[in-house]
This record gives structure tokens, C-alpha cells and sequence, in this order.
């Protein structure tokens, strides 16, 4: 790690220090916040929780609680000083930026064993990676409100991080981990198995591409079940954790609002046709992963932070956190940049979604003076806006894998006969 990444690190942890000291009361007003905390991520339902588990009664019992059983052990044996708590959440944006900083200098992002940008020169540097994610506002925010979705994205990144190692097994438990915190980051398992198997450190041994996958499918299930277990013995031999946990993401009874598409559009659901919906926007997040993986298989790095982005659009509660953990890894691709058509339109409009957001839900449910529709459409300009960042994205990406076996073609207009 080079000399610019320790000062951006060192740097980040003193600003994250100097807004939790010097402003006391920010982070409880960012908790409350439904664009960065929600049902299943909020630090004041945690400690809720918290406080039924240590009282001997179960947090699942009354419909608040819907975190992992794990993260009340590990809460409940820490001293309960905010300092403490505080430092914990820095040390985890910390872990995550370096788990970035380690993908940015692998250069998977560019080059793969398969796949070798023409545009390689430009990529980004791994301090710049680091600063993406440490500094972005997105980011500051989340770690401030103590979301739990700072122990996902963490997870999540470290899986990333093995893999482009080839330590296939370590990133494995680590994507277990992170998808049981929370559903939907087993999304991201299969083109992550393409990535540790094409960055194995011994092809020879490696064996065939089935073989690896359905060994490592099962390493999967084995650490997500010891995890299963390991909470079944935390909640006093009890499963009841499994629908306050996981079925709250795939049944949403929860409706508070967020800056997803779901919570607005099962208020006016009627119930009889709340099963059908609830398959079919389930369904919209799963049917990506194997078209992805297919046509992209030369870049699989590129597939997870797809899935990530499509994901912190259309999962059933999506938070700012989401948004962030997208964006740091999107920002590995620069050297695709000059490939987008929209990113001035795109960037306008977050920034317009992000300013308008805060305001529009005050004007409801504060000021009186508007309702439910004004935040639902700041919130679909929101996904409108990272809508429009993926799938850019995605064609700049493919133009460029274009370009490179055809170099004849690059910079010439492509028209869609």
C-alpha cells in the first residue's frame, strides 16, 4: 500500500472522527433517516433488540427486530460506549477500503485472464479507489448512522478482495457471511466463483469449471448453515429468527419508506394479488444473474458490480449504503468513463434526488403540506438516476470489449440497423 492510500485512510478515520465528537447528536439524526437506515438496518432497532436480548426475551417476537441473531451476540459482549461502537463502524469502512484498495491493484478491473483492455493504461489508481469509497458522502453518511449495512458491505468486499487473490475459500465464507446478514448478496455468488477460479494461484490444480463451482456451491451451504445453527444456539434453540431475519426481505410486511421502488407500491397493492407481485419483483432481481455471467464471462468482476448496482435499485430495502458500496466498485472501471454516453444527465440527477429527497419528506411528513407521492417520486428519480449509471455502464463495458477485439472499430459510431 502506497504513501497517498495510508494519508487518504488516515485522513477518512480522523474526518469520521471529528464528525462523531464534535457533532454528538448527528449520528442519531442520520439514523433516523429513512434514505440511510431501514427496517433491517436501523442501529436504533439493533439496539432495541439488543436491549429485549439481554433481558431474556425474544427480539423477535414483536415484528421490530429483523437483524441477524449474530450481530446481538456480538453487540452484547462489547462495552455498550458509543466511542466503542463508533470506532467499530470506522474500523469496518477502514477494512472495506482496503479490501478496495487491494482489487484496485490486482487490475482485475482491466485485466482478466481472459480479457485485456485496450484502455489498461487508464485505469484507476488504488489510492483513488480507496478515496472513492472512504470519501464519498454516501459512505460518511452510512458509517455515521451505524447502519448494520457497513457489516455487509465489509463482507462483501473482503469476498471480493480473495477472490481477485484467488483465495477462493476465505472468499466463499466471507460471501456467506455478508448474504447472511442479508439476502442479497448470494446473488453475487456465481460470477464471483468465475472470478476466484479464473484468478486461481494454480490453474493446474484448479480443475474443471463445474467441479470448482459445485465444491465451492457446497462450501457455501455448509458455512451458511453453520451460521443457521450458530444463531439457532444464540436464540435459545429457536427458528423464529428465520422470518423476522430473511422472510421480512422476501415477504416486505414491513412498508416504512425507503428510497426503493416496493414499500409505495404494496401500500396500494390489494391483497389479493400481493403473493403474485412479491414473486414477480423477486424474480426481477434473480433473472439478471445468469445473463450476466454468460455474456460477460471474460469479466467477472464487472458482473458483481452489476448485480450490486441492479440490486441497490430493485432489492425490497435499499438504503444509500447500497448506492455507495456500487459507485466505489464502479469507479475501478474509469477507464471506460469516456465510453458513457449519460454521466452528466445520470450524475445531475442523483444530485438532484439527493437534495430533493430529505426535502420532500419533510414537506409530508413533518410540514403537512404534502404526501406520500411527493417522496415516492423523488425516490423513482433516484432509481431513475442509477438506472441510468448501470446500464450506461454496461454499454460502455461492452463497447469496450468491442474495441478490443476489433481495434479497427474503435472510436467509430456504432448504429443499431
Amino acid at each position: 500500500m502506497d504513501r497517498r492510500s495510508v494519508l487518504i485512510i488516515i485522513f477518512a478515520v480522523i474526518l469520521r472522527l471529528f464528525l462523531f465528537f464534535v457533532f454528538p447528536s448527528l449520528p442519531d439524526l442520520l439514523t433516523n433517516r429513512v434514505e440511510i437506515s431501514t427496517p433491517v438496518t436501523s442501529f436504533k432497532r439493533l439496539k432495541e433488540g439488543l436491549f429485549l436480548y439481554t433481558h431474556g426475551v425474544s427480539p423477535y417476537d414483536g415484528g421490530i427486530f429483523h437483524q441477524a441473531p449474530l450481530l446481538l451476540a456480538f453487540f452484547s459482549n462489547i462495552p455498550s460506549s458509543p466511542v466503542v461502537i463508533n470506532l467499530i463502524y470506522i474500523l469496518l469502512d477502514v477494512q472495506s477500503a482496503l479490501s478496495l484498495i487491494q482489487i484496485a491493484d490486482s487490475g482485475v478491473s482491466a485485466v482478466t485472464p481472459l480479457h485485456t483492455s485496450s484502455r489498461k493504461g487508464h485505469s484507476l489508481p488504488s489510492w483513488a479507489a480507496g478515496a472513492a469509497f472512504l470519501l464519498n458522502p454516501f459512505t460518511v453518511a452510512t458509517c455515521l448512522s451505524r447502519s448494520t449495512i457497513v457489516f455487509t458491505n465489509t463482507a462483501v468486499l473482503t469476498a471480493i478482495a480473495k477472490a481477485v487473490k484467488g483465495d477462493a475459500i476465505p472468499a466463499i465464507l466471507a460471501i456467506a457471511m455478508s448474504s447472511y446478514l442479508s439476502v442479497y448478496p448470494v446473488l453475487i455468488l456465481p460470477p464471483l466463483i468465475l472470478l476466484a477460479y479464473d484468478m486461481h494461484s494454480q490453474p493446474a490444480r484448479r480443475g474443471s469449471l463445474v467441479s470448482f463451482a459445485l465444491a465451492h456451491s457446497g462450501l457455501f451451504l455448509a458455512a451458511f448453515g453453520a451460521l443457521l445453527g450458530l444463531s439457532f444456539l444464540i436464540t435459545s434453540n429457536s427458528w423464529e429468527f428465520l422470518y423476522s431475519t430473511y422472510g421480512v426481505h422476501l415477504m416486505l410486511p414491513d412498508l416504512t419508506p425507503n428510497v426503493g421502488l416496493w414499500w409505495y407500491f404494496f401500500i396500494e397493492m390489494f391483497d389479493s394479488f400481493r403473493d403474485f407481485f412479491l414473486c414477480v419483483f423477486q424474480l426481477h432481481l434473480l433473472i439478471y444473474v445468469a445473463p450476466l455471467c454468460i455474456r460477460l464471462r471474460r469479466q467477472p468482476l464487472f458482473v458483481i458490480t452489476t448485480i450490486l448496482g441492479i440490486s441497490a435499485i430493485f432489492k425490497s430495502y435499499p438504503a444509500i449504503g447500497d448506492t455507495a458500496l456500487y459507485i466505489s466498485l464502479l469507479c475501478l472501471y474509469r477507464h471506460v468513463f469516456p465510453l458513457m454516453r449519460y454521466t452528466f444527465f445520470a450524475t445531475s440527477t442523483v444530485l438532484y434526488a439527493t437534495l430533493l429527497g430529505p426535502a420532500f419528506y419533510h414537506l409530508w411528513i413533518y410540514a403537512g403540506s404534502g404526501n406520500a407521492n411527493f417522496f415516492y417520486a423523488i425516490t423513482l428519480v433516484w432509481s431513475l438516476a442509477v438506472i441510468m449509471i448501470v446500464a450506461d455502464a454496461l454499454f460502455a463495458v461492452l463497447r469496450d470489449e468491442w474495441e478490443t477485439e476489433r481495434p479497427e472499430m474503435r472510436g467509430k459510431e456504432v448504429v443499431q440497423i
